[in-house]
């Protein structure tokens, strides 16, 4: 028996890993801290963005990596996380604010170097580029001779998840950017619904596939051994599940939520339509 403590050590451990995390959470706190009280963000916003944040982490460097690595439906467990729940509970939180009060701290000397970045991220956040990079990186991880070779490679098993991370941070961005499409250049409220449903069906198809496959899809696990002593048949069976049916449910809640957004907008559309005239 193992106890907590050992649960939470590295299985692999990663000192690049680590250290982006402590990056991310000690620029994050160098931002609140040095923004004016009135702007700070709330408790519950900072919480949500933490535990997004120590979520991504727990399944990259606890114990839960070494089952994402002997077991289909654990892993399948894994990359819902980095993909789809780590993301969303990040850009819910709203870390605008503080990404760009760090911007502010940067010397005007060094912005220019950030271009390049800035021209990337723009290229990415095109919407059907977004949504077939989103939906295209778990097929493209989960065709049977490409992921064989991620679960062998130590090298690439730390692309695909890192990957799968950083798609799902950009997509999730895009969908709920807190800017609103009528006072800014935002991707407007209808086509990140419909980016939503786009991505949903080729997941809802591929976890559907691999449900009624007969014969083993991934037989990875058969090579390297399960870490516990379930048929191959039911280890498939739920990896499919979670490929299924919880990506469904979150483009289903994202949907709602900007559906709300959209009617909150619509009622303060003459406010910020008189707003933009008094500017003008």
């Amino acid at each position: 028996m193992m106890s907590a403590a050992e649960y939470l050590l590295p299985y692999d451990f990663s000192p690049l890993t680590i250290l982006a995390y402590v990056l991310v959470l000690g620029f994050y706190a160098y931002g609140l801290f040095g923004m004016p009280e009135s702007e700070r963000p709330g408790g519950g916003r900072i919480f949500v963005f933490c535990l997004g944040v120590l979520l991504c982490y727990a399944v990259m460097q606890t114990r839960f990596d070494y089952y994402s690595q002997y077991m289909f439906f654990v892993h399948r467990g894994q990359h819902l996380i980095l993909h789809h729940l780590g993301p969303i509970l990040i850009a819910l939180s709203n870390p605008l604010p503080v990404m760009q009060h760090l911007y502010r701290q940067i010397p005007k000397a060094l912005r220019p170097y950030l271009a390049p970045v800035g021209w990337i991220y723009r290229v990415l956040q095109q919407p059907a580029l977004a949504s077939f990079l989103f939906f295209g990186l778990i097929y493209l991880w989960l065709w049977p001779p490409i992921h064989f070779d991620a679960m062998l490679s130590r090298d690439l098993y730390w692309v695909m998840n890192w990957s799968m991370l950083l798609d799902g941070l950009l997509f999730w961005w895009l969908i709920f950017d807190p800017r609103s499409p009528i006072t800014t250049n935002a991707l407007g409220y209808g086509k990140r619904m419909l980016c939503l449903a786009v991505v949903a069906i080729p997941q809802m198809i591929l976890g559907a596939i691999i449900v009624f496959s007969r014969g083993m899809v991934y037989d990875v696990y058969e090579v390297c051994g399960r870490a516990w002593p379930m048929p191959p048949e039911t280890d498939q069976l739920l990896g499919g599940l979670l490929t299924w049916i919880p990506p469904a449910m979150m483009s289903i809640l994202g949907i709602l939520i900007i559906l709300r957004r959209a009617m909150r907008d619509d009622v303060n559309r003459p406010t910020h339509a008189r707003a933009k005239e008094v500017t003008q």
